[in-house]
């Protein structure tokens, strides 16, 4: 009972891995909410620790690795899902295996560790965020995306950026900005819509000393070299260009209205 209450709490927080909607509560009232809230617990499920001893693993796609071409390649998908991911899931739980007695009990999902990540060395930091980032990151993509958000997301971005182009503009800047590797973010802070971005494998999600972005994720992208220099090499305005035609806003909607 209190592994289902942990998988449950670390589906509710962290939200990740699905191409539809994300993440399952009762402010989804439509069918169709409560359609892909199942998916997703099924997914979330598949991935995350049944013990938390060094049993995270490798997400599925829901989209084959050439499905989101041309836009990102299926080279670029192939070794940077199969190969980075992979290796970001076989390290945490390599790392979690060797932890002091003193943080096992906080090592039981992401969400406990990320909560507390101050506390824990630097190799389940990057590779816990490692495996966070990159499911969510294929989650908020789709083949055939795009176009404009809808709904609630949709009116808070106008709200908040005036317009789906500044919007996009922002967030480019700051995929841009961001030197050396990292991701750029849209989050949720204290309420309302932030555009920041974090260095590495961290994320908004991590209680870290000091100042940085904190926040409930709704968008992320991978600015780190391996996911676009097969195709686009150093330029990453390219990539950030092509990202905007794979966005799966319907997934971003659900994470910001959980």
């Amino acid at each position: 009972m209190e592994n289902n209450n942990t998988r449950r709490n670390f589906i509710k927080q962290t939200a990740i891995l699905s191409t539809g909607t994300i993440i399952g509560s009762s402010l989804f009232n439509s069918v169709l909410a409560a359609e892909n809230t199942l998916k997703v617990e099924n997914q979330v499920m598949e991935s995350e620790s049944e013990n938390f001893q060094g049993n995270y693993s490798l997400p599925k796609l829901s989209y084959a690795y050439d499905a989101l071409e041309p836009h990102i390649d299926k080279a670029t998908m192939e070794i940077h899902h199969g190969k980075h991911h992979q290796a970001y899931v076989t390290n945490l739980n390599k790392s979690i295996e060797t932890l002091d007695n003193n943080l096992v009990e906080h090592s039981k999902s992401l969400e406990s560790i990320f909560e507390k990540m101050s506390k824990f060395p630097e190799a389940i930091r990057n590779n816990g965020g490692g495996h966070y980032n990159h499911s969510l990151f294929w989650s908020i993509m789709k083949p055939n995306g795009g176009g404009t958000p809808k709904g609630k997301l949709g009116d808070a971005i106008t709200t908040t950026f005036g317009s789906l182009d500044e919007f996009k503009k922002q967030f480019s800047d700051a995929s841009m900005k961001r030197f050396g590797s990292g991701w750029a973010w849209l989050v949720v802070q204290d309420g309302k819509l932030v555009i920041g971005s974090t260095a590495n494998q961290d994320n908004p999600l991590m209680r870290l000393r000091g100042k940085g972005l904190k926040g409930k994720p709704v968008l992320a992208l991978d600015v780190w070299e391996h996911a676009y220099y097969l195709k686009n090499q150093n330029r990453r305005a390219d990539y950030i260009a092509s990202f905007w035609n794979v966005v799966n806003w319907e997934a971003a909607e659900a994470l910001f209205n959980s």
